[in-house]
């Protein structure tokens, strides 16, 4: 999901300046990996100046997870709102936003293991990737050693020490002592913890707009790091990232035609052709825009007059669903993740690959709603399992069109699960003034 900055945009649109870098960046590094492949000084221009730059913008990002994930998570449950109050909805709303977003990441991960988009590189190619330095290539195995898996897997979302955690990069840890807190501050909405969930909000504002000056980096971000790597690697990098994006495509394209016309039919018995006339205008929007915030009012109008849901359900799904019912950015997340595992050669075992899942599932809750939001998490989830962030660099080069579709599924989302959600509610959820004066008549 992307959200358009405040201030007014001058020059190139960043998606723009990201394209530039692109290109620049991998056809540099083709040319040098063509003509200078054995040269001295082209190691040195890697080592000394492009992979510093790329690895900057990196750290940038691993700066703001923590902070990011904590307070997006914790506003995400207070906003929920209590159960006790909200009733049927909240609790639908909830039920719907965990299980259309697990599936949609199972779907990504399941097209991952059966495509193997990342696999196919020489090995003597991703040889030359993993030496990046020695001391980092320690750290990759050091981490695939270390994972732990059965009973230990689920031990270790509860933190000892969540300061630790934090400190360690241990994300699904951090994810459920946000969770508890955000539960109990749903409970309790005491005057302090008002002030809790105020500086909550505060925390969130800030790493928005830091996020939104860090991605500002990007398009020289990109050309570093991809000329990095297309100058070890040469074309067959380009091969690779064509099949990613197939990859990704086929997988929204399988949530979008057949997970949400299923869902509509099982739970509304609704027409998927119908459904898809009235939402129209939402889809579009969404796909030009790629900004399920932009989307929002298109979004309201769709389910309330083109849809018949009712406006208080309708407001409360959508509007809650613009930040935290990302089907389309965690089955990316989990797409990304895998796919530069496979590409870097490193092996993920099932229990792993089940906490991808649910990292995904939390991470896309507490994506930003800015350009390149989600990269923070999954930047931390590549950390964790010892996959080397540099990856990035592929992914932003081509996300434009990714962003695009994935938004559009996200907006889809909302809609399907306004209709949902609706089922079973009274068909006018708030009295109109004509229905009170005639029931107090």
């Amino acid at each position: 999901m992307s959200v358009s900055p405040s201030s007014p945009k001058r020059g190139l649109e960043l998606h723009w300046q990201m394209a530039i870098g692109f290109v620049v960046g991998t056809v540099a590094g083709l040319l040098a990996n063509f003509y200078f492949a054995n040269a001295g000084w082209l190691e040195t221009l890697t080592q000394y100046v492009t992979d510093p730059i790329g690895q900057l913008f990196l750290r940038l990002l691993f700066m703001l997870v923590i902070p990011l994930v904590f307070s997006a998570l914790v506003l995400g449950v207070v906003e929920i709102g209590d159960p006790k109050s909200l009733g049927r909805i909240g609790l639908k709303t909830l039920l719907w936003i965990l299980l259309v977003t697990t599936i949609a990441v199972t779907i990504g991960l399941v097209a991952v293991n059966l495509l193997q988009p990342g696999h196919g590189l020489p090995e003597a190619q991703r040889a030359l990737l993993m030496e990046a330095g020695a001391q980092r290539g320690g750290e990759i195995v050091a981490k695939g050693q270390s994972n732990p898996s059965g009973i230990e897997l689920l031990l270790n979302i509860v933190p000892k020490n969540p300061i630790a955690a934090a400190a360690n990069g241990e994300l699904i840890s951090v994810m459920f002592f946000a969770l508890m807190f955000g539960i109990g501050a749903t409970v309790l909405r005491t005057p302090g913890v008002n002030t809790f969930v105020g500086a909550c909000q505060g925390v969130y504002d800030i790493c928005l707009r830091l996020i939104e000056w860090v991605i500002k980096l990007a398009p020289y971000a990109v050309a570093a790091l991809l000329f990095s790597i297309t100058a070890k690697l040469g074309f067959e990098v380009l091969v690779q990232l064509a099949r990613f994006v197939g990859t990704v495509l086929l997988a929204l394209g399988v949530h979008f035609f057949i997970v949400f016309p299923t869902l509509l039919w099982l739970f509304c018995r609704v027409s998927p052709l119908a459904f898809w006339r009235g939402a129209q205008p939402a889809i579009l929007t969404s796909f030009s825009t790629s900004s399920s915030s932009a989307t929002l009012p298109t979004s309201l109008m769709v389910a309330e007059e083109r849809l018949g849901v009712p406006r208080q359900v309708a407001r409360f799904v959508c509007t809650l669903g613009a930040t935290a019912n990302m089907n389309g950015t965690a089955l990316f997340e989990g797409i990304t993740v895998l796919f530069l595992a496979q590409f870097y050669g490193v092996h993920l075992g099932l229990g792993q690959q089940v906490m991808i899942l649910v990292l995904c599932v939390f991470g896309a809750i507490g994506a930003a709603g800015v350009p390149g939001g989600s990269l923070p998490v999954i930047a931390m989830i590549l950390a964790m399992f010892g996959i080397p962030p540099e990856g990035i660099g592929l992914i932003l080069g081509v996300d434009r069109l990714l962003d695009m579709c994935r938004t559009t599924v996200n907006v889809t989302g909302d809609i399907v699960g306004s209709m949902v959600v609706a089922k079973g509610e009274p068909a006018h959820h708030e009295i109109s003034v004509e229905e009170e004066l005639r029931a107090g008549a």
